[in-house]
């Protein structure tokens, strides 16, 4: 197991927690499951970054081999599920700015806006891959997904 695994299970045990701790069952807030889901969402598709990073670590051939098939499965879904989360997350963004305010003041929203922008660079990268790949973009792309991955965890502390 990559230590990304372990990151993005501690990412997702900290989103759950803020649910549990901000939601008052019966009643769920719209923009917070918006917000969940396209977490999870996000975490699904970071999860092929520790998949990748897992293969090239590992001298194991036949662990080489059962991973690459996996993430040869979710090849053809991973810049629609990446859309998907930059879908969610903004109509998460324009639900908590409606219901609160455009305050930059607040370091939560300040936060996620910040998180939100990197995502749609991130999403954007992803899809000027596919048109004109190079090692730079590549690079770009990961880079973006772990700044992504440290602004969302400082998102969800605060």
């Amino acid at each position: 197991m990559n230590k990304w695994f372990y990151f993005n299970f501690l990412l997702l045990v900290l989103g759950v927690w803020n649910i549990i701790e901000r939601v008052q069952l019966p009643f769920f807030p719209v923009h917070i499951a918006f917000g969940a889901l396209g977490l999870f969402f996000f975490l699904f598709n970071w999860t092929r970054h520790a998949v990748f990073s897992t293969m090239r670590n590992t001298s194991n051939k036949q662990t080489k081999i059962r991973l690459a098939n996996i993430s040869k499965k979710i090849v053809p879904y991973h810049r629609w599920i990446g859309t998907t989360a930059l879908i969610l997350i903004s109509i998460h963004a324009s639900l908590v700015i409606r219901l609160f305010g455009l305050d930059l003041t607040n370091e939560k929203l300040t936060s996620g806006l910040l998180a939100g922008t990197v995502l749609t660079a991130m999403v954007a990268s992803g899809w000027l891959r596919l048109l004109w790949p190079s090692v730079k973009k590549r690079m770009t792309h990961i880079w973006l997904g772990i700044s992504l991955f440290l602004l969302v965890a400082v998102h969800l502390i605060l």
